[in-house]
């Protein structure tokens, strides 16, 4: 049996839009899964949007000994802060050669994650040859813009999890960011799923998979690993 090969794609967005407040990826949705991942034994590769070094949220990273258990080995994992300060832009890899895509999220995922025709095009690519598509939190702002061969949006009809509304009003940042994720996956006509707020939630729907916030990072990759390696 070939090994899996699972394609990570980050957001490149350091600030939130015009505004100087700095944003990134929310570093535990990107380790959790990682870690997660490799420990299962498949092949993965870590891009971004624009390529360079992965912006990090600062409110996502507490000091040394105060972090997730998967930060504080990423604090120690000099091979994987490496990779992380030089991710290739993922739409200069062979796509083809992917058997999943995961979209951690992090507010900075609101500010390109949308505007890439690259990733709208990677999305619906992987979701029309039943590769897994998965996403995160705010990662599932990578699905808006993807459409079927038809026009119809990726996710219309399909059971979806993201950050809810009432999670961004909790945080402060409803108004900071171009959209609220919840609202514009159900106006694409998404059937919306959610848990208690900050509470681990996923949803898997054929091979598209995804989760609520930070706390849902897990689950999320565990849906994964069981669909790559069973196919289902």
């Amino acid at each position: 049996m070939t090994t899996p090969r699972l394609l990570i794609v980050t957001t490149s967005a350091a600030t939130m839009g015009p505004s100087a407040e700095p944003t990134g990826l929310w570093l535990e949705e990107l380790t959790t899964p990682y870690y997660l991942f490799r420990d299962a034994g498949l092949d993965v590769t870590l891009a971004s949007v624009a390529g360079g070094p992965v912006p990090v949220d600062p409110r996502s990273l507490a000091p040394a000994g105060e972090n997730d258990a998967s930060v504080e080995r990423y604090l120690t994992d000099s091979a994987a802060q490496a990779a992380v300060a030089t991710t290739p832009r993922f739409d200069t890899l062979s796509l083809t050669d992917y058997d999943g895509l995961f979209l951690p999220g992090g507010h900075g995922t609101m500010f390109d994650y949308p505007l890439s025709d690259s990733l709208a095009r990677l999305v619906a690519d992987f979701d029309a040859a039943g590769k897994i598509v998965a996403a995160v939190c705010h990662g599932p702002a990578g699905l808006v813009a993807a459409r079927r061969a038809d026009g119809t949006p990726v996710v219309a009809g399909r059971r979806v999890a993201g950050f809810t509304d009432s999670e961004e009003r909790a945080v402060g940042l409803d108004r900071a960011v171009p959209f609220l994720l919840e609202s514009r996956l159900r106006d694409l006509g998404a059937h919306y799923e959610c848990g208690p707020d900050f509470a681990p939630f996923a949803v898997q729907d054929g091979r598209l998979i995804t989760g609520q916030n930070p706390a849902s990072a897990g689950p999320v990759a565990d849906l994964v690993i069981a669909a790559l390696k069973t196919g289902g």
